[in-house]
């Protein structure tokens, strides 16, 4: 019926199209900064996201699994009871977490589903003993 060089044409060509749609239908959205996030949280509720910032020192709650992210001039609180938290969260750590943006009792509070954090340099300036 089909030759094998129009057969493998043929798989090959669903293989891109499928391939093709998998990209446009699920393209990660981009990284957002604290700030960029609250410049305009009313417009991102309730969708998934990713944000990025820097734990502010002192914040961490462990009995609410809760701390705030601070950019330059914003602050956000980060729910994280139901998230996968990577080691290494601390305080004045960057941080990256995927969630949702909710409003609380009018506080805007990210629920992540995933934080990761970075690597602690191995450039930090050594302490004088």
């Amino acid at each position: 019926m089909f030759t094998h060089r129009t057969r493998l044409l043929l798989i090959g060509g669903v293989l891109t199209i499928a391939l093709a749609a998998t990209l446009l239908l699920e393209a990660p959205e981009a990284t957002r900064s604290v700030d960029e996030v609250m410049d305009s949280p009313d417009e991102l509720e309730g969708r998934e996201i990713a944000i990025r910032g820097e734990v502010l020192d002192g914040s961490i709650n462990n009995e609410t699994s809760t701390f705030i992210l601070h950019g330059e001039s914003e602050e956000l609180l980060v729910d994280f009871s139901d998230a996968s938290v990577s080691n290494g969260l601390d305080d004045n750590r960057t941080v990256y977490a995927e969630g949702i943006l909710t409003q609380k009792d009018g506080i805007w509070v990210f629920e992540a589903d995933v934080i990761k954090t970075s690597c602690p340099s191995k450039y930090e300036e050594a302490t004088d003993e």
